[in-house]
């Protein structure tokens, strides 16, 4: 792809599924190949009889790509242990859903994907899903410099539930799930947990954590609850928004405000309701987003395809 991709020169530049298979080859393995089962290099393309599709088990034609290793002799393809693995779903409409989603501000919902690109409303649920969980790579190094932590809670209103969904409320007055972000001033990189609670130790083992405060600063609210994480700084910066502050020595929280502002106008708008149990993945999605927001969406699809491995079973997904 070239910088400037859209969803139409996507489209024809993939206009078959061979196209699609090339494309993530390129995207994930460059200009060389790597075996999915024993990471060798010494592997080559086995063509179709026809040159073009090969027979299936089911009997129908699949222009699947697939690949053999000299080491092990096993046979694989580009999608062999990712996210993708044994889809029923054309590749060509999985390169397309992923471009959409990673270029949409406020993401896109399942059936939006069902009615764009024709798959039924479970299977489009399940591959949001795979592409979310791809979106939350494991977090390689600590941050360190001047780093902004602030929460936020997500949820309607109490008010509104059945009499036993309601939950104890917690000690700042509600029980809607609070999610903690710590956002990195210089790399711009976002990270975000969803939590039970939001007590001094929770939030200093989760910004302790994530940070390394050697030479760092803590900028937060005015929140008691960093206090304890704060101890571990040399420096705590903390913005008074009660008292009408939002700079502070010329630091703020302003980034992670704008995080949850983005965040729950997509919940709003573009979900309109997101359940406890899968928050994490939609959070892990404008995590993804809003590290790389100043990528293009090129780049942004290169750096999913590469953390796209492991895939997340249905029955997993909607098991209680």
């Amino acid at each position: 792809m070239n910088t400037r991709t859209t969803i139409a020169s996507l489209s024809r530049e993939i206009a078959t599924e061979s196209d699609a298979y090339r494309h993530l080859e390129g995207l994930r393995w460059g200009d060389t190949p790597v075996c999915a089962h024993c990471d060798g290099t010494d592997v080559y393309l086995i063509p179709p009889a026809n040159g073009v599709s090969r027979k299936t088990a089911g009997g129908t034609m699949s222009e699947r790509r697939v690949w053999k290793c000299r080491s092990c002799k096993k046979q694989f393809s580009v999608l062999t242990g990712t996210m993708m693995h044994a889809t029923k779903i054309p590749v060509r409409t999985w390169v397309l859903v992923i471009f959409d989603m990673i270029a949409a501000k406020n993401g896109i919902s399942a059936r939006e994907v069902e009615r764009k690109y024709g798959v039924c409303p479970r299977s489009a649920w399940h591959m949001l899903h795979r592409i979310r969980e791809a979106m939350a790579s494991p977090y390689a190094l600590m941050f360190q410099g001047v780093v902004m932590a602030d929460e936020a809670y997500i949820g309607g209103d109490p008010k509104n539930r059945h009499a036993w969904q309601r939950v104890e409320r917690d000690g700042r007055g509600t029980d809607k799930t609070p999610v903690v972000t710590i956002v990195d001033q210089d790399t711009g990189e976002v990270r975000s947990h969803v939590v039970t609670g939001l007590d001094q130790w929770k939030l200093g083992q989760l910004i302790v954590g994530n940070v390394d405060p050697t030479g760092s600063v803590l900028v937060t609210d005015g929140f008691k609850g960093y206090n304890l994480a704060a101890s571990f700084f040399p420096k705590h910066e903390v913005v008074d928004h009660s008292a009408g502050q939002y700079v502070i020595n010329g630091y703020s929280t302003n980034r992670v405000e704008s995080f949850f502002s983005q965040l729950k106008r997509s919940i709003d708008g573009t979900h309109h309701h997101v359940s406890v149990k899968h928050l994490h993945r939609y959070v892990a999605e404008h995590d993804f987003r809003r590290s790389t927001c100043k990528v293009s969406d090129t780049e942004r699809m290169s750096v999913l395809v590469g953390q796209m491995e492991g895939r997340l079973p249905y029955e997993e997904l909607v098991a209680e």
